[in-house]
């Protein structure tokens, strides 16, 4: 047993330093470093409706901004240059791609 003893005292020593920084390593990330994600303001989603309702083409707009993606219902959504214009710029704005912007043409 002594043997076992001292072979597990020299492990320790040797490996001392790699596991106290990978201790702290993992308190660390234990550690928040912010408030959890919020939903969008109310304001950005109408700045972003007032842009999209000014652009050409495309009518009366309303915007539903999530963590997940971005909803956009206005009028001219059956045009598709619109709707390119509409992804285009809802994506410049958010930083969601293409696949997380949906387009709904809104009832008149």
């Amino acid at each position: 047993m002594n043997k076992e003893t001292n072979a597990l005292g020299a492990a320790i020593e040797k490996w001392k330093y790699p596991l106290l920084i990978l201790l702290i390593g993992l308190l660390l990330m234990l550690i928040p470093t912010s408030k959890e994600r919020e939903e969008p303001a109310a304001d950005a989603q109408e700045a972003l409706a007032a842009v999209l309702a000014s652009t050409q083409g495309v009518g009366e707009a309303q915007v539903l901004i999530s963590d997940h993606g971005v909803v956009v219902a206005c009028t001219g959504a059956s045009n598709a240059s619109v709707r390119l214009d509409i992804i285009r710029a809802v994506g410049s704005y958010t930083g969601f791609g293409s696949d997380k912007i949906t387009i709904l043409k809104l009832k008149k």
